[in-house]
C-alpha cells in the first residue's frame, strides 16, 4: 500500500491524483487515437485510488476509537473525511450487502449524470449494462464471501449515457454497521456521450416547451386514432394504440385487458428491427395475471414510473427462465391503468432499453391521460358492439339473408341501408310461401333507425302471417293496416304485396298497393310498362283504400319492384333518377337474369350519384322461366 502517514500526506496524496486525473483526461482528448498508453496509466492510477481509499477509511477507523476528550478534533476529522470522499477526483460508490447504494461521491454523480439524492437507495445492478449484470453480481457474492479484492471490466447505462469502466469492488467493515458493505471504484475506459457537469442536466426552457409539444402532439394523434370511426367497428384500437405508442415514445409496448373474466394480452410492440416471430411472440403467449407490475397497477388503479429499472422479473419471465426485461434490453419502465368506470379494465406497459433517456413523470402523466383515452374507447367499442349486433338483429328482421327458390321464377335482390355502414333501415323486401303458392312484399315506415324499422318489422311479419289465411293480398293489407293504427306509433308505411299461385304456373300475380311506387314489367320484346301503384299508405286511416290489379305474364317476362330511395335519387345538380332513367336502364336487360338486372340498375344509380346515397335502396326482379 502507499506509504501514507496522517491526514496532511493524505491530503497531499489526494492532490496529486486529482492533478493527474485531471492530465490523463486532457490526454485522452489531445490523442483519441492513441488511447493505449493513457488507459494503461488510468489502471494504474485506480490501484492508487483504491489504495488511498483503505487508508482514508483506516484513517476513519482511527478516529472513531480516539477517546471523548478529543472529541472536537475527532469532529474536524470527521468533516475531513467526509470532504474527501466527496471530492474524490475518481468515482466511488457504497453498496450494502444487497448491492443497493448507500452512498456516492460528486464524481459518480457527474459520470452517470443524476445526483446522489436520486441514485442512492437504488439497486446498483441496475445501472450495469443488462448483458452483464449477471457477471456483475457473480463478482459482488464473490467478494462478500471471500474478502478478496476484485477488479473487471463492465458497462454503467444510465440517463442515455453508456461507460465502459474498470471497476474495482472491495468488502469494507463500517464501524457500527452490523453488516459489511462493499466500495466499487470506478475508471471509465470509453464514454459513449461527452462529459456533462455533475448532478442531472437541467434542461433549458426552450427544451422544456419543445419536449412538452412532443408529449402533446403525442395525445393528440392518439385522439385522433381513437376517434376514427373504424376503431368503433372493429376491434383495433388497442393494436393501433399500441404501434402509435412503440414508434413514437417507446421501444416495447404491451397492452393486457379483462375480456370476459381473465386478463388477456391484447397487443405486443416491439422494435421495428425485432422480428415478429421471435421474442414477440413469446411475450404475447405470457400470461399477464403473473406479471407483477400490471397487478400492481390493476389493484392499485394507479400508474407507476420507474427511470431505472428496479426489478428484472417486473414483466414475468420467458419460458426458460429469462426475466422478459433483461432479454428485451429494459432501462426505463412505464405501467398506467385502462380504466372502466370508477374500476380498472386493462394496463398499458411501455418499456425504453438501456442507453436511451428514461421516462419522467411527465411521460407518466401523458400515458395517464392516453390509459384514460383508450379505456373510454373500449368502452364506446363495446357499447358500438352490443348496438350493433342489436341493429343487424333488427336488419334481419325486415331483410331476409336470401331469397328462396320461387317455383316458376328467378328472383334476385340488392339492398342498401343508406347513411353509411352500421345505420338501421326502415326498408323492407320479402318473399316466402302461402297456402298454395308463393307472396312477395316489398315497403318501409317513413323514417329511419330502430323506431322505424321495428314498425317495418312488424308490417313484413304481419304480410307472412295473415297470408296463411287471406288468399287476397288486398285483404291482408287491409287487416295489417288496422293493426298498425291500433299499435298507435304514429308512422306510416309505404307498402306493395303480390300473390302467385301454384296452380297458375306463375302466368298470373295478383298485387296490392299501400302509397308505393308502382312494379315496372319489362318485356322480352324491350317494352317497359309500369303497374298502377299507388293507394294510400298504412298506418293513416283504417278505411283507406288499397290499389289492386291483376297481372298476366308470359316466359321471360321480368317484375322489378324498387324502393323510393333509388327513383327520389338526385345528383350533383339536384336532378331525380326516375322512373324515365330506369325504363331506360331496364331496355338495356332484355333477356338478362334478375341478378344482371339489379346490379346492371345498381351500376347506373352509382354511376348517377357517383357513389353517394342517403336513403335506403331496394331492388328486387323477378322474372318468369
Amino acid at each position: 500500500m502507499t506509504d501514507v502517514n496522517g491526514l496532511p500526506t493524505l491530503e497531499q496524496a489526494l492532490g496529486d491524483l486529482g492533478a493527474r486525473v485531471s492530465s490523463l483526461r486532457e490526454a485522452r482528448a489531445t490523442y483519441p487515437g492513441d488511447l493505449g498508453p493513457t488507459l494503461d496509466a488510468a489502471l494504474a492510477e485506480l490501484d492508487t485510488a483504491a489504495e488511498l481509499l483503505g487508508t482514508a477509511l483506516a484513517e476513519l477507523r482511527k478516529v472513531s476509537r480516539r477517546s471523548s476528550a478529543r472529541e472536537g478534533g475527532s469532529q474536524r476529522e470527521h468533516k475531513l473525511m467526509r470532504q474527501i470522499f466527496r471530492t474524490f477526483p475518481v468515482p466511488v460508490i457504497i453498496m450494502d450487502s444487497g448491492g443497493v447504494v448507500r452512498r456516492i461521491n460528486a464524481e459518480t454523480s457527474r459520470l452517470l449524470g443524476s445526483p446522489a439524492g436520486y441514485l442512492v437507495g437504488r439497486p446498483f445492478p441496475l445501472l450495469v449494462d443488462v448483458s452483464r449484470r449477471a457477471a456483475f453480481r457473480s463478482h459482488l457474492s464473490a467478494v462478500q464471501r471471500t474478502g478478496q479484492p476484485a477488479a473487471f471490466q463492465t458497462r454503467l447505462a444510465h440517463q442515455g449515457r453508456a461507460h465502459t469502466v474498470q471497476l474495482v469492488l472491495t468488502r469494507l467493515a463500517m464501524p457500527g454497521e452490523p453488516l459489511d458493505m462493499v466500495v466499487a471504484v470506478a475508471l471509465p475506459t470509453e464514454v459513449q456521450l461527452p462529459e456533462r457537469p455533475a448532478g442531472r442536466v437541467e434542461m433549458s426552457d426552450a427544451a422544456l416547451l419543445l419536449a412538452s409539444a412532443r408529449r402533446q402532439e403525442l395525445l393528440a394523434r392518439m385522439g385522433r386514432l381513437l376517434l376514427d370511426s373504424e376503431s368503433l367497428r372493429r376491434p383495433v384500437a388497442l393494436a393501433r394504440a399500441t404501434r402509435l405508442l412503440a414508434t413514437e415514445t417507446a421501444d416495447w409496448v404491451l397492452a393486457d385487458v379483462i375480456r370476459d373474466a381473465p386478463l388477456v394480452r391484447a397487443a405486443v410492440h416491439g422494435p421495428q428491427n425485432e422480428p415478429v416471430t421471435g421474442l414477440v411472440r413469446q411475450i404475447e403467449r405470457l400470461d399477464p395475471a403473473a406479471t407483477p407490475i400490471v397487478n400492481r397497477v390493476m389493484e392499485q388503479g394507479s400508474g407507476v414510473v420507474q427511470e431505472m429499472v428496479e426489478d428484472e422479473t417486473a414483466l414475468g419471465d420467458l419460458p426458460d427462465g429469462t426475466p422478459v426485461l433483461r432479454a428485451i434490453g429494459a432501462g426505463s419502465l412505464l405501467c398506467v391503468p385502462i380504466p372502466k368506470g370508477l374500476g380498472v379494465q386493462g394496463a398499458l406497459t411501455l418499456v425504453r432499453q438501456s442507453g436511451r433517456e428514461p421516462f419522467t413523470l411527465a411521460d407518466l402523466g401523458v400515458m395517464e391521460e392516453i390509459g384514460a383515452h383508450l379505456g373510454l374507447e373500449l368502452e364506446a367499442q363495446r357499447a358500438f358492439q352490443t348496438r350493433s349486433e342489436a341493429a343487424d338483429a333488427l336488419q334481419a328482421s325486415v331483410v331476409p339473408a336470401h331469397l328462396p327458390d320461387i317455383p316458376g321464377f328467378e328472383a334476385a335482390a340488392i339492398y342498401h341501408s343508406g347513411s353509411g355502414p352500421g345505420s338501421v333501415g326502415a326498408e323492407f323486401y320479402d318473399a316466402f310461401p302461402i297456402k298454395d303458392g308463393w307472396g312477395f312484399a316489398l315497403g318501409g315506415a317513413c323514417g329511419k333507425g330502430e323506431e322505424a324499422a321495428s314498425v317495418s318489422a312488424l308490417v313484413r311479419n304481419g304480410l307472412r302471417v295473415l297470408s296463411v289465411w287471406e288468399s287476397d293480398p288486398g285483404e291482408v293489407i287491409r287487416k295489417v293496416n288496422q293493426a298498425l293504427l291500433m299499435q298507435g306509433s304514429g308512422m306510416f308505411v309505404m307498402a306493395l304485396a303480390g300473390f302467385v299461385r301454384a296452380r297458375d304456373r306463375g302466368r298470373r300475380i295478383m298485387l296490392a298497393s299501400a302509397g308505393h311506387h308502382p312494379a315496372a314489367l319489362l318485356q322480352p320484346d324491350g317494352n317497359v310498362r309500369f303497374a298502377t301503384g299507388g293507394g294510400v299508405p298504412l298506418g293513416i286511416d283504417d278505411e283507406a283504400e288499397m290499389s289492386t290489379e291483376e297481372l298476366t305474364l308470359t316466359p321471360g317476362d321480368t317484375l322489378v319492384f324498387y324502393s323510393d330511395g333509388l327513383v327520389a335519387l338526385r345528383d350533383e345538380r339536384g336532378e331525380a333518377y326516375g322512373e324515365d332513367r330506369l325504363t331506360d336502364v331496364l331496355t338495356r336487360c332484355v333477356g338478362q337474369p334478375p341478378a344482371t338486372v339489379v346490379k346492371t340498375i345498381e351500376e347506373d344509380r352509382n354511376a348517377f350519384s357517383q357513389g353517394r346515397y342517403y336513403d335506403e335502396i331496394v331492388i328486387m326482379a323477378l322474372r318468369v322461366r
